[in-house]
């Protein structure tokens, strides 16, 4: 008999913003989040009490699914952000750098939090507004004409990732590698049902960077000793070759009945039955003339036999991964039954090939249509080559965003300090019918605006973590550092270069404040003449940015409306 314990009440905390241990979590988590921001960010290493991997990283992606927290506020606060982080890969530690700002900045205010969120979704309103105008002047439009822009995009991802422990020189090379597989999967075909192609990425760990290489077609891993039983040497056609690809497991076991029971007659072997019904599929492919079977699942031994014995080439254990991408380049219909086979069905390949990296040995299959490829991914370790596994998987989703909204946002902080310099603006000039429609004072207005830009280029300056200082110019509000051995008591002009993004270099004219100082406010504007850009720009999606900045806001003001927090401890 089991155990009988009374139900405990559930635990209804009142006001949970207003307890300190809140605040302090928040600040623990907003201190991580800023440690790691930017491509001089500081590395986390995580790992559990009990032992088990260690994972040493700075990126949001792993960052937060690394550890867990127990607060229900903090519970909402990161399940927003890797619910960002799922759909748009990108500006992960932006949204929650932001996020954290704001909590900390709003609960010091002396205003209702219904005033509070009412305000911020007026500036969010704004920034969104702005940010997709025609007059913004923190974002280019991407020119597909020409690969600079992609180059620039995915790069600004690469080298903002420090844990990928690559060198400029491999970031250019593998940035390349990534545009390259990107353009790949790009259709030649216009119309309305056209879709991308797929990029599988193939991890080789102990092989230099400069050994990764992108590569039509997919491959499929191999021991060396299978692939050689495997590929014939001779018999194959040089072209067009029929190809057959199974979803059900051809290992001639009983599948799976569930609850139900299977009757068998007297004097009757499923085993043989099976075996026999494999047999009759196998002379059924190889009077169709198909040369290669696929397998998602297991193969029986006499089956592969035979069709070896027919020059046919048996593959097995594909995986559900790869069927998706295999699927695309060849137009096969996955057959999921024994009995009946359509020879309609049937995908074709152009070339079969063997493949070597370092220790794996991989069978190569070449279709006709490249919009599938192969991403050979190579690092000295297993610890870099997994953060470089991820940073590629969010550049290649970054672009696929660019692709279907062509604009990218100036990176390097300069976003941040130009919309906190509009906003500023903005609001210093507050309609009296806007504050009516806020039931709200010109005073509330300001104080949270001010939090909201103060937020805004505190993000900004996160970007600095070696105690050099932080400039805005009075023009076009971009971001400029400081180096942190400079002297302070020069002329600004004297200690700057360029601004964060690239996009401007000191000229004669500019003005500078300190980022966070006192003032006047102004409209920042784009000087398209005075625009004397590096070679190399640092740019930001602009899909994820836009997000992250929404959903900033929308979880902030979730959080400031909680008044209760019911929690069942059973």
């Amino acid at each position: 008999m089991s155990r009988f314990e009374p139900k405990k009440p559930s635990l209804c905390t009142t006001g949970p913003l207003s307890n300190a241990s809140v605040r302090e979590s928040v600040c623990v988590l907003h201190g991580i989040i800023m440690s790691c921001y930017g491509p001089s960010g500081r590395l986390k290493q995580l790992h559990n009490g009990t032992g088990g991997c260690v994972l040493t990283t700075s990126q949001s992606s792993a960052l937060l699914h690394g550890f867990s927290v127990s607060h229900p506020v903090l519970k909402i606060l990161i399940a927003s952000i890797r619910n960002h982080i799922s759909c748009f890969s990108d500006c992960g530690l932006f949204t929650a750098n932001l996020c954290c700002n704001l909590i900390d900045r709003f609960l010091g205010l002396n205003v209702s939090p219904h005033t509070i969120v009412k305000i911020s979704r007026n500036l969010l309103n704004i920034c969104v507004a702005y940010l997709k105008s025609e007059q913004c002047a923190c974002k280019i439009a991407v020119d597909f004409s020409s690969s600079k822009t992609l180059l620039w995009l995915a790069f600004s991802v690469l080298s903002s990732k420090p844990a990928c422990m690559i060198t400029t020189q491999e970031a250019n090379y593998i940035t390349t590698l990534i545009v390259r597989a990107f353009l790949f999967t790009v259709p030649n075909d216009v119309g309305p049902n056209v879709i991308l192609g797929r990029c599988v990425l193939v991890p080789v760990e102990g092989q230099t960077v400069m050994q990764s290489t992108v590569l039509a077609g997919l491959l499929i891993e191999m021991p060396e000793f299978s692939l050689n039983r495997v590929l014939p040497s001779t018999g194959l056609p040089t072209t067009n070759i029929k190809m057959a690809l199974f979803s059900i497991s051809l290992s001639g076991d009983f599948s799976d009945t569930g609850d139900g029971t299977v009757g068998v007659f007297p004097g009757v072997v499923p085993e043989i039955v099976l075996l026999d019904q494999l047999f009759i599929l196998g002379k059924q492919l190889v009077n169709d003339h198909v040369n290669v079977l696929v397998c998602q699942k297991v193969i029986h031994p006499s089956l592969k036999q035979y069709l070896k014995e027919q020059m046919v080439i048996a593959v097995d254990r594909l995986g559900a991964a790869l069927m998706g991408p295999l699927i695309q380049m060849t137009g096969a219909q996955p057959i999921a039954s024994l009995s009946s086979i359509s020879s309609n069905g049937y995908g074709s390949l152009r070339e079969l090939s063997r493949m070597s990296y370092g220790s794996k040995h991989f069978l190569h299959l070449i279709p006709f249509d490249t919009s599938v490829c192969s991403f050979v991914l190579c690092n000295r370790n297993e610890t870099s080559l997994q953060e470089l596994m991820r940073t590629c998987q969010a550049a290649e989703h970054v672009l696929q965003l660019t692709l279907k909204k062509p604009w990218v946002l100036l990176g390097g902080g300069c976003t941040e300090t130009h919309l906190a310099a509009f906003v500023r603006y903005k609001s210093a000039n507050i309609h009296s019918t806007c504050l009516k429609e806020l039931q709200c004072s010109a005073t509330d207005y300001k104080v949270v605006a001010d939090c909201f830009c103060r937020s805004l280029e505190s993000v900004a300056r996160s970007l600095e973590h070696d105690g050099g200082e932080i400039l805005v110019d009075l023009q076009e509000g971009h971001f400029w550092s400081v180096p942190p051995d400079a002297c302070l008591d020069s002329l600004w002009s004297e200690v700057v270069d360029q601004c964060g993004c690239g996009m401007h270099k000191k000229r004669d004219g500019l003005e500078w404040s300190v980022l966070g100082s006192q003032c006047q406010p102004f409209n920042p504007q784009s000087n398209i003449e005075e625009r004397t850009h590096s070679d190399q720009l640092i740019l930001d999606c602009f899909t994820a940015k836009c997000n992250g900045l929404q959903v900033a806001i929308d979880t902030v003001s979730l959080i400031l409306d909680l008044s209760y927090i019911v929690e069942d401890q059973n």
